[in-house]
């Protein structure tokens, strides 16, 4: 079964193949679709955005790669293929905070 904070790759259409991360929480997994969380290649050698966390081979990728926390993309969890890891303890906290961030989850009314 797949499990929150694994990395793995998806078909993101016109965008093409990409690692992901799956947000969708482990005991919920096995249902038929997963929320995951798109990354991209770090290959310009620029800092993160407000938007973005910094993973890299401890996460299981061969180079440095940007995970986009600002858009939730829900998918058939059949279709994500070619596991790559597990992301950090410490990464996986600054995802959860950033998401807290950007969708101001921390605030209440």
């Amino acid at each position: 079964m797949k499990k929150q904070f694994e990395v793995w790759r998806y078909n993101f259409g016109e965008r093409g193949e990409h690692p992901c991360v799956i947000l969708t929480r482990t005991d919920l997994c096995g249902r038929p679709w997963v929320n995951i969380l798109y990354c991209t290649s770090q290959r310009q050698g620029r800092q993160p955005k407000l938007t973005e966390v910094l993973l890299d081979q401890a996460d299981g990728l061969d180079w440095e790669t940007f995970v986009e926390c600002s858009q939730v993309w829900l998918v058939p969890a059949a279709d994500l293929f070619d596991k790559r890891g597990q992301v950090t303890h410490d990464r996986r906290n600054a995802i959860r905070d950033k998401i807290r961030d950007i969708f101001r989850l921390s605030a209440r009314d």
